[in-house]
């Protein structure tokens, strides 16, 4: 499983899950604004995408602050 988020320019901003193994069933992640650098990023639009089991799923998401 790889869970990366991504800027609206489509440059990778943090990786969350890192080629992980994680059995069936709900999982939750949090991401704390920050980038790969620990430094914090702007507000706006962000995209997440999540490969796993061969699937691939894209979604938008807008970080407050």
């Amino acid at each position: 499983m790889l869970l990366t988020i991504h800027s609206a320019s489509g440059r990778v901003v943090r990786t969350l899950i890192d080629h992980e193994h994680r059995g069936e069933g709900p999982h939750a992640v949090r991401w704390n604004g920050r980038d790969d650098r620990g430094q914090p990023v702007v507000a706006g639009a962000y995209f997440y995408r999540l490969d796993a089991g061969g699937e691939t799923l894209t979604a938008k998401m807008i970080l407050l602050k």
